[in-house]
């Protein structure tokens, strides 16, 4: 099934294509593959990137959105990204990255795209367990900067992922947040406060 890419909001992609026609962000960038980039180069797939700040002993997750990212296409194969944040001025480009999760992104991706059901691509990141996922929210129709994964959603952890959790294998929320919680949760010292 195709997904169901939400749109971006027009300024953070004007803000990404601005910063792609200057030399000078895209030679600051520190990105050897996008000065690389020979012909033409595109801003594509514009997911929205939810982090998720704490997983409750419940599985209950509270996410806040913390921009957007685009696949920097050149020659057929996605050669960087592009990140956008939210300013008091609305949406403007923050930086431009390379790196393994923007071949896992892609294949995560093209593996979500065999799947019978459609789904709405997001990307989820974990920062206490240094990981990021492929969200695939299976409301279509949503508003891809809001909402809280659903027990049914699927989650796609990208690789490199975290030690004992398989990258590329999708998982449901409701089966992946119990083990996120044990994993998020740090150990009680002894002698502490229970």
């Amino acid at each position: 099934m195709p997904l169901h890419v939400p749109p971006a909001p027009a300024p953070a992609l004007r803000s990404v294509l601005t910063a792609l026609s200057s030399p000078t962000a895209v030679r600051e960038a520190r990105t050897p593959s996008l000065l690389r980039a020979q012909g033409p180069v595109a801003a594509e797939l514009p997911l929205p990137v939810h982090v998720l700040d704490r997983v409750t002993a419940e599985g209950v997750s509270a996410t806040r959105l913390a921009g957007w990212r685009f696949l920097i296409r050149s020659d057929e194969r996605a050669v960087a990204a592009a990140e956008t944040m939210l300013t008091p001025d609305g949406w403007a480009f923050s930086h431009f990255f390379e790196g393994p999760y923007i071949t896992s992104t892609e294949r995560a991706l093209r593996q979500a795209e065999t799947m019978p059901q459609p789904y709405q691509p997001r990307l989820l990141s974990v920062p206490s367990l240094y990981m990021l996922t492929l969200w695939l929210h299976e409301d279509c129709t949503a508003d891809g900067a809001a909402g809280h994964p659903a027990a049914t959603d699927l989650l796609v952890p990208l690789a490199p992922a975290p030690p004992g959790i398989a990258a590329h294998r999708p998982h449901r929320v409701a089966e992946l947040l119990p083990v996120l919680t044990h994993r998020a949760t740090p150990p009680r010292l002894l002698g502490s406060p229970a």
